[in-house]
């Protein structure tokens, strides 16, 4: 087969919506499966690996963004569904939550004003404007809620997207060394905190750890959706 017959054959294929959802769900499996195959090493992120597929993808077929999105949208569209589904292991362990309700309270309240605060701060002293403060504000909770609490108070939703990623990867790589290193041995607590502060993909490392620890970490996710909305009812005031 020639180029010119390879060029046409990619030329009707990328016409086809179902051509980068597909690639998509691909570029997932292999990075599951390099994770998988290197003992789900933290560094070994299955999303950041598929990440790095696609763009290499992307950069090679010289396909913008605007295309792929078209196709793979189908993914977005679910991280809503996914999100509301959270309230299910909080309902299948209410017991347990409600015995630890007080802590968890604490725990939510300390690192939402943390991760919203330290962001904030730490770039209005670096001299950021406002939609960049706005933008980084909803860094640490899972993307539909912070492209839509960012856009209302005039931040940038898609850089908003991009930080709520770049949280998770991060959190994702350093939360079990750090727990470690820590010596916090309670995997309820190992995985409300990854929940709190790196969103959906923390809650997959947590998943990966402990089911324990993920059924923490999908909890304190979608608390801290939560708590944040009500925090951004008061951030219009300080922006």
């Amino acid at each position: 087969m020639g180029e010119e017959s390879i060029y046409r054959i990619w030329v009707y294929l990328s016409d086809t919506p179902l051509l980068w959802l597909s690639a998509t769900l691909a570029a997932f499996a292999v990075g599951d499966l390099i994770s998988a195959g290197l003992g789900r090493h933290p560094l070994a992120n299955p999303v950041v690996i598929a990440a790095g597929l696609l763009i290499a993808l992307l950069s090679a077929t010289g396909t913008g963004y605007a295309a792929y999105f078209e196709g793979a949208q189908f993914v977005h569209f679910l991280l809503g569904p996914a999100t509301v589904a959270l309230g299910l292991p909080l309902w299948r362990n209410r017991v347990a939550v409600r015995r630890s309700l007080l802590p968890m309270c604490a725990a939510l309240v300390a690192g939402s004003i943390t991760a919203i605060g330290s962001a904030v701060l730490i770039a209005w002293l670096l001299g950021a404007p406002g939609p960049i403060l706005a933008s980084l504000a909803a860094k640490s909770v899972t993307a539909p809620i912070a492209m839509a609490l960012t856009e209302s108070i005039g931040g940038i939703p898609a850089l908003a997207a991009v930080l709520v990623v770049l949280t998770g990867i991060l959190g994702s790589v350093v939360v079990t060394p750090l727990m470690n290193a820590l010596r916090i041995t309670d995997y309820a607590a190992r995985g409300f905190a990854v929940g709190v502060a790196s969103h959906g993909i923390g809650t997959a490392r947590a998943f990966q750890v402990s089911e324990e620890a993920g059924t923490f970490a999908g909890i304190a996710m979608g608390l801290n959706g939560a708590l944040t909305a009500l925090v951004f009812l008061l951030f219009p005031l300080l922006y």
